[in-house]
């Protein structure tokens, strides 16, 4: 009985693994890893402890099967996170590197700010919470690659 419990753990554990979605959080190695596998970068600025907006994009969308399913396959997740509950934090050099993306790529402050990048940093377009499904967010993303 123990044994069997303990490879259908392994299997679920795997499982999750599998279908994690993948967040980079540093630039220079979406940018890397985008290059290598010749996919563009989805660049989302969030305040995943106090932004509405920002916590239902995660749960309807970014957290989905499908759009993990597809991700994975199409896309180079970047995540810039600015907690603000000091729970959360970030380490000093995390948040300087948010910060220098945000000085960049999202002046104006917004959250949640998802900016469709190619492969070299260059702005395809710009997107932001709808409430929509998987399907048509992930055909919204790619039609600023096409």
């Amino acid at each position: 009985m123990k044994k069997t419990f303990f490879i259908v753990s392994i299997l679920l554990f795997s499982f999750s693994f599998v279908n994690a979605q993948e967040w980079q959080t540093d630039f220079k190695t979406a940018e890397k890893l985008a290059s290598e596998e010749n996919r563009p970068i989805i660049l989302v600025f969030q305040g995943s402890d106090w932004c509405a907006p920002c916590i239902k994009l995660d749960r309807e969308i970014w957290s989905s099967d499908e759009f993990k399913s597809y991700a994975k396959e199409h896309f180079v997740m970047l995540q810039a996170d600015f907690p603000r509950r000091k729970a959360n934090a970030l380490s000093d050099e995390q948040q300087e590197k948010n910060n220098q993306l945000a000085e960049k790529y999202n002046t104006q402050g917004y959250f949640p700010f998802v900016v469709v990048l190619d492969k070299d940093g260059h702005v395809l377009g710009e997107a932001g919470y709808e409430k929509t499904t998987p399907t048509a967010y992930i055909d919204k993303l790619e039609s600023f690659v096409k």
